[in-house]
């Protein structure tokens, strides 16, 4: 996946892109207040004329804010289309809206809702998040537009047979629950050679434009995951090399998500990924994230401990943050995971996806025209975001590492009345809010210490001998 933030600077959305960034989409989303309550509300209108105006002016005469409306083919009814709302408001009005809502229309489902702040935590006014992974199936279908549902300028929107295989991958990842095997897809001929085209041009750039962990991790995945010009790798075969590799995961995403919820999944070592393919008339080019751009761009990388832990550290830093901070670390991510440059060797290589997937713009990066920044993070997340041209400017880290330590102290600036703790056994999040949560912390830590300090001891006993 792929974060664009508009130009707007409260306005913010996950997006994706290769070749040109001519013709990308961005789906605003105006930040709430602490004290709002964010929903998803799906619902079918009834047989009667002008009912989506009424049904819109009820949240009108509630003051609840609209963040994103969409209309799409119901998934339930095939003679019916679904209204999709992002929303938010205070508790209360969105209540009493639910209420109004049911006279005119028929509702199919509102999440969260009760849940959306951490009441049962003793966490008034913190946005919901995930507190397990399991907890990702209630958000991972959220997205904010289908798979299937295509603007008019885009490549396959009048072609019949690639948007009716759109909304066959669409569906799959929305039947998805934590612990099933992704699906595997026979891939058709056509969307092969579509691979194939993109697999050959990026890779005549890699050697003198990605860094050297790119060009380590990628012949691995050549071996074991069948990376090719003449296939398509699995996206369950990718998940359980990156577990292997670095502890990350993959899960297969419908469409668009926010940020909130994209970055949550990083929080859990889970990165969202597309299964389709872009259209075939354009094989350099796609408005949104396809598989093409997720294994080649971003893959590689998430292999690389050091990168999937930066990752990782970023989603953490989002649970429960402001809809302000979760814009920052959405803009820090999109300047480096996804438009990255470090120094390696004496001169600058690529790290961010978006750039190792687009073969213009990686070129265009290390041109020498383009302009260069040092990566620091209170900087980075005021940049603004470029949709329809190439960058203004480029963040350059002189290692992984370097950008790791400056996310984290940018992390301790941000406005959250506690942090959190990732277990790796449980594949939970603790909130530390207390000095019960921190002592239990300072065993495990302790723990950790002695094994630490016992293999030291070993260690100076073989050299004495």
């Amino acid at each position: 996946m792929h974060i664009c933030v508009s130009t707007s600077k409260n306005k913010v959305s996950i997006n994706g892109g290769d070749e040109d960034q001519d013709k990308q989409r961005l789906t605003a989303a105006t930040p709430g207040t602490s004290r709002t309550r964010a929903a998803t509300i799906i619902f079918t209108l009834k047989n009667e004329v002008g009912g989506l105006i009424k049904a819109l002016k009820l949240f009108q005469e509630k003051h609840v804010h609209l963040v994103h409306i969409e209309s799409r083919k119901s998934r339930r009814r095939d003679s019916d289309f679904e209204i999709f709302i992002n929303c938010d408001s205070e508790h209360e009005q969105l209540k009493e809206l639910t209420e109004l809502l049911r006279t005119h229309t028929d509702i199919v489902e509102i999440t969260p809702f009760d849940n959306s702040s951490l009441l049962d935590d003793g966490l008034d006014d913190v946005p919901w998040f995930p507190k397990k992974i399991s907890d990702l199936d209630l958000c991972a279908d959220r997205v904010l537009m289908y798979g299937s549902e295509l603007d008019a300028d885009h490549p396959g929107f009048k072609d019949q047979i690639y948007r009716k295989r759109r909304k066959y991958f669409a569906d799959l990842a929305l039947k998805f629950k934590h612990g099933n095997p992704i699906p595997r897809i026979d891939y058709t001929a056509e969307e092969v050679r579509t691979w194939a085209v993109v697999f050959r041009e990026l890779n005549k750039l890699y050697p003198s434009h990605a860094c050297k962990e790119y060009l380590k991790n990628l012949p691995l995945l050549t071996k074991y995951c069948k990376y090719s010009e003449n296939n398509i790798p699995q996206l369950e075969d990718v998940s359980r090399f990156l577990m292997e590799r670095s502890g990350f995961s993959i899960r297969p995403v419908a469409g668009y998500l926010s940020p909130r919820d994209f970055l949550a999944g990083l929080a859990f070592r889970v990165f969202h990924c597309t299964q389709y393919v872009r259209h075939s008339s354009e094989p350099l080019y796609t408005p949104e994230p396809d598989t093409c751009h997720e294994l080649l761009g971003h893959v590689p990388l998430l292999a690389e401990p050091s990168f999937a832990q930066f990752s990782h550290e970023l989603g953490l830093a989002s649970l429960g943050a402001s809809d302000e901070d979760v814009q920052k670390l959405a803009t820090c991510y999109f300047f480096t995971v996804e438009f990255g440059l470090c120094k390696q060797d004496g001169g600058l290589r690529a790290y961010g996806a978006g750039l190792l997937s687009s073969a213009s713009e990686l070129k265009h990066a290390l041109s020498g025209k383009a302009s260069i920044l040092p990566f620091d993070p209170e900087v980075t997340c005021n940049q603004e975001c470029m949709i329809t041209t190439f960058q203004d400017a480029y963040f350059v880290a002189e290692s992984f590492e370097e950008a790791k330590n400056k996310m984290r102290q940018f992390a301790k600036t941000l406005k959250r009345p506690f942090t959190v703790n990732y277990n790796p056994y449980t594949q939970s999040v603790d909130v530390l809010r207390d000095t019960s949560n921190i002592n239990n912390m300072v065993k495990d830590i302790r723990h950790e210490l002695d094994i630490v300090e016992d293999a030291l001891r070993r260690l100076g006993k073989l050299q004495r001998d």
